[in-house]
């Protein structure tokens, strides 16, 4: 269940510094895959862009100030729309992620699925 009287947590940088680590963090995860051997045509399409990335960083620190329990559907969709308020600049990030069932780093090797059909 959320705590509806959660801390906010507190707006941590502008949208440009937020997205300059997302590019650097991007580009690691980009790293790590080449480094991997895996084919960019295989994994590039499901990374995320720079500003999804911010997107998710900014949801992670709500989650964290939350106490850390992982959002019910519902409280997710309104934490994307409480960053999309709060950092107009990344409504059009915010937009594609909301609805979207699995946002929990897909991008990750470690986490995603493998189809092994």
């Amino acid at each position: 269940m959320e705590n509806p009287a959660a801390p906010v947590p507190r707006r941590r940088a502008s949208v440009e510094v937020l997205r300059a680590e997302a590019s650097d963090e991007l580009a690691a995860l980009v790293h790590e895959r080449l480094r991997e051997g895996e084919d960019p045509w295989d994994f590039m399409e499901d990374l995320p862009t720079v500003d999804e990335l911010v997107v998710f960083t900014l949801r992670a620190e709500h989650i964290e100030a939350d106490g850390g329990l992982r959002p019910t559907h519902a409280r997710n969709q309104r934490l994307l729309r409480q960053i999309a308020a709060e950092y107009p600049e990344l409504t059009k990030a915010v937009w594609r992620l909301v609805g979207q069932e699995n946002t929990h780093r897909r991008w990750d090797a470690v986490v995603r699925v493998v189809d092994r059909g």
